[in-house]
């Protein structure tokens, strides 16, 4: 959540992406801040009794494009084309990018250019009322799911990116504790709905067990 962070990191990747105060979707937001607060993560990640799957995947998603958005702000002046010609999470995971729609064929591509590509077509999809609709009472429209997993899945390769190739960076600048945080709430929640494949999770899987180790 955007309030673990302090004023030094209010640098953003992109602009942020604001859910309407006063509607449902900020309610949702707003619970989802309590439960963490509370520290059980566990538990934040849970679907409030009562409430839609689809909308609280939809106010996360959101969420979590925000977290990324601001981490990744704090790091940009390292992540270049020089240190990072290619988007990797470590020498054995490459990632070329293809959007289906502009970019069909994949291609191989610097990792600040890969996120720059990536940061945009999620917040192309987040803009789309028809795909993340903010007003009470629209549907979701039936492909929402599998947009949503392609969303994540691409955002956990930035934060895979991060930990992979930054961390002393992040280190230097004292902003662990809010990655760990903001990873860690970030897998319980896919994990919580089973929304990434657990072979795309592979780059980082000993971190994962480390954070969800003590938690079980």
């Amino acid at each position: 959540m955007s309030f673990l962070f302090g004023s030094r990191s209010s640098k953003t990747f992109k602009p942020k992406k604001n859910i309407p105060e006063g509607s449902h979707q900020y309610e949702l937001l707003k619970h989802a801040e309590a439960t963490l607060g509370s520290g059980n993560l566990r538990q934040a990640v849970m679907l409030p009794e009562g409430e839609d799957l689809n909308e609280w995947i939809a106010v996360n998603t959101v969420d979590f494009f925000n977290q990324i958005n601001m981490l990744y702000g704090t790091i940009t002046d390292f992540c270049t084309e020089e240190s990072c010609p290619v988007m990797s999470a470590g020498p054995k995971y490459e990632y070329h990018w293809a959007d289906g729609t502009n970019i069909k064929k994949p291609i191989k591509c610097s990792a600040p250019k890969y996120i720059d590509y990536l940061m945009t077509w999620v917040q192309d999809q987040l803009d789309d009322e028809t795909l993340f609709p903010s007003k009470i009472g629209v549907p979701f429209k039936r492909n929402f799911m599998s947009v949503a997993k392609t969303i994540l899945k691409r955002l956990f390769r930035v934060y895979a990116h991060i930990y992979h190739q930054h961390f002393d960076s992040v280190m230097q600048l004292q902003e662990e504790a809010h990655l760990n945080t903001s990873f860690k709430h970030f897998i319980f929640f896919v994990q919580e709905f089973n929304l990434i494949d657990r072979k795309e999770l592979v780059p980082l899987q000993e971190l994962i067990e480390k954070l969800t180790t003590k938690d079980r």
